[in-house]
């Protein structure tokens, strides 16, 4: 029988000497954790490396992600195809699968990490995605869904204001599938966490609800270590905090400081320390092959697991087949049939609604044909307008409702939603005022990077919301979700926009912002819901066809002004034609000729958003829009004292036309 620690040694210097290989990276945690991690993945989580989405596997995050040589490491020695020892020597190059935090586009990796804090609230969505299908799907005799979630932390991520915002709310709702290893090596960049982290993590935990422990010896005391996970997974009441003493680079030169954190260690100590441990300091990338049997053991291992799971929902399958297909078509990202036929449709005549009134009726409408939306607001419910019908809250005591009562923490409810959609089966939305994105960016930014199919249901969308002044006016929110890769930023005009919206968001494998106003909007003669998923169109052309003189472009609330304004142009003789705009990443991939249509070349361009005009010179000659905050008082006189008026618009293209002439 093969020696554990010969196992554990073999991890530790195949991280090292992925880290070497790269002249970059971070070997200390690696070495640090290598004990527990190698507990973790032979002894304890069920996952199967032949088949890496196996439905019921237990999840695996790596919150601490700089250590991620540990677990590309891990990932090869148990058998994941695509990470072989080609990928670990390629480690931080361009365009390997081992990048310099984990990204989870990679067969393996469930959540991208990096940002500190950011995994273990992406965890606290894993595990609120498995209690919720776990209510939803099981029955007696049938655990469908019961894996756990493991997750890696260090001191910077229980330091992170997003972690403490996702615990508090996992110990709220008693997430008991979550267990959390805390590496607990006192040293950050700095130095020495006394230097400026010296509560009590696991009387804080307590506090939250959580169930602690405390391993002294996680260098080498492997047995307090499994035995303290076998504890935390009998508690199923509530998530578990395990904090594991260790040594940072155990066995280096520079073990226990922070030196050996964000760098390769020096040529002569890796020697030393691959002596240290019995390993042959002359080879590197070296895995005995019976240590490497030790580790592919968990391919049949897994397999086993699969099988038995496999087994069991083929007579899930027969005794429940409706439950069954759901589940197949859920994991399988198809949306349900005739889901469109539900979203509501607009006639002029109908009533005006602020757009976040149409987006409450959107998801009256489709939230039971669509069961898998699963979401809730910041302690805003009642402004975002997010309920969801014919559901219950998620609660400790209701895990199989769809509402989540976020409380005051945007930043915690949106990693946790890409928690949720990573998990499968999912679509997450979450909501707060526009304003408050800025609390939840970094969150967002992961969304985007992992293409998470996140409903972001951004209400109060502009200095619109009148009275409560710049504090809560959002002036820059929409040209920072606009710069962001791969989401798409959405502002509808009135409620066909708003159905436009949620249907382009529903079909995109990507994350949305769906910003929208406080105030009441008229259905516009000419929306449609098939139009916003073209992110720009044509509203209205000048009567008798001619070519337009001037175009005016808007989005939400000022596309109705700028319907007002081409009809006081119309009536001076000025041929006017208007484009509602409501997404602009959509429009980037219409063909040249559809822009062109839009956007005639040589027509001069309007602009009017009630927010900055930073970005609108891509498309716009001119703007009406904001340079600076906004100002407390009604809407309609803040809009007056910015300009933003009908009046205003058309002297600005009568202004743009004669200026254009002047330049010919």
């Amino acid at each position: 029988m093969v020696d554990d620690w010969r196992c554990i040694n073999t991890l530790k210097a195949l991280s090292v000497d992925t880290v070497q290989k790269a002249n970059s990276g971070h070997p200390g945690a690696p070495v640090g954790m290598s004990p527990f991690a190698y507990v973790l993945w032979t002894k304890i989580m069920r996952y199967s490396p032949a088949n890496p989405d196996w439905i019921n596997r237990d999840r695996f995050v790596l919150s601490n992600g700089h250590a991620c040589a540990l677990l590309y490491s891990l990932l090869h020695l148990t058998g994941y195809q695509s990470f072989t020892l080609d990928e670990l020597k390629k480690f931080r190059q361009l365009r390997s699968k081992t990048p310099g935090h984990p990204e989870c586009h990679f067969s393996g990796i469930e959540v991208t990490t990096g940002p500190l804090g950011q995994g273990v609230s992406n965890a606290v969505g894993l595990a609120i995605a498995q209690e919720h299908l776990g209510a939803t799907f099981n029955k007696p005799g049938f655990e469908i869904f019961n894996n756990y979630t493991f997750v890696f932390v260090g001191d910077g991520c229980l330091q992170e204001g997003v972690s403490s915002e996702s615990a508090s709310l996992a110990g709220h709702l008693g997430l008991g599938r979550l267990i959390v290893l805390y590496d607990d090596n006192e040293i950050t960049i700095d130095g020495k966490t006394e230097l400026s982290f010296t509560e009590d993590v696991l009387k804080r935990y307590e506090s939250y609800g959580w169930h602690t422990q405390y391993v002294a010896n996680g260098d080498n005391d492997l047995a307090s270590i499994q035995r303290a996970i076998e504890v935390a997974k009998k508690v199923l009441d509530r998530p578990s905090l395990i904090k594991i003493r260790t040594t940072i680079g155990k066995g280096s030169k520079l073990q226990g400081t922070e030196k050996v954190h964000g760098a390769p260690l020096a040529a002569d100590d890796v020697v030393q320390l691959k002596q240290s441990l019995g390993l042959d300091p002359k080879m590197t990338f070296h895995v005995p092959e019976d240590v490497l049997k030790v580790y592919r053991s968990q391919i049949e291992k897994g397999q086993r697991a699969e099988s038995e799971w496999n087994a069991l929902f083929k007579q899930y399958s027969q005794k429940f087949p409706k439950e069954a297909a759901e589940i197949s078509r859920r994991f399988k990202r198809e949306l349900p049939v005739g889901w469109k036929d539900k979203l509501p449709r607009y006639k002029p005549s109908d009533a005006a609604l602020a757009t976040r009134q149409s987006s409450q009726k959107v998801l009256t409408a489709i939230g039971e044909i669509i069961p898998e939306l699963i979401g809730g607001s910041a302690d805003l419910t009642h402004s975002n307008l997010t309920i969801l019908p014919k559901t219950t809250d998620f609660q400790k005591k209701t895990p199989a409702g769809r509402y989540i009562r976020y409380g005051v923490r945007e930043h915690g409810m949106a990693a946790i939603s890409n928690g949720l959609h990573a998990y499968g089966a999912l679509i997450p939305f979450c909501a707060t005022f526009l304003n408050f994105i800025s609390y939840a960016y970094g969150a967002v930014t992961l969304s985007a990077l992992s293409r998470h199919q996140v409903i972001y249901i951004m209400t109060h969308d502009s200095i619109g919301l009148g009275e409560d002044g710049p504090t809560h006016q959002p002036v820059e929110k929409l040209a920072a979700c606009r710069a962001l890769p791969f989401l798409l930023t959405f502002r509808p005009a009135d409620g066909n926009e708003v159905s436009g919206a949620y249907a382009a968001a529903l079909e995109h494998a990507q994350p949305s912002v769906i910003a929208l106003s406080r105030q009441a909007v008229p259905n516009l003669v000419g929306s449609s819901i098939e139009a916003v998923n073209q992110g720009g169109y044509i509203l209205s052309r000048p009567k008798d066809g001619v070519r337009p003189k001037v175009i005016l472009v808007g989005t939400g609330t000022e596309v109705s002004l700028c319907v007002e304004a081409a009809t006081l142009l119309e009536k001076n003789g000025v041929a006017t034609q208007v484009v509602s705009f409501p997404c602009w990443e959509l429009f980037e991939q219409q063909s040249l000729e559809y822009r062109q249509q839009v956007f005639i070349p040589a027509v001069p361009v309007v602009s009017v958003e009630a927010a900055s005009t930073f970005g609108w010179s891509k498309y716009a000659h001119a703007h009406v829009g904001l340079e600076t905050f906004g100002e407390s008082g009604p809407a309609k006189d803040v809009y007056k004292y910015f300009g933003i008026t009908a009046d205003n618009i058309a002297r600005k293209a009568e202004g743009l036309i004669n200026d254009s002439r002047a330049r010919l």
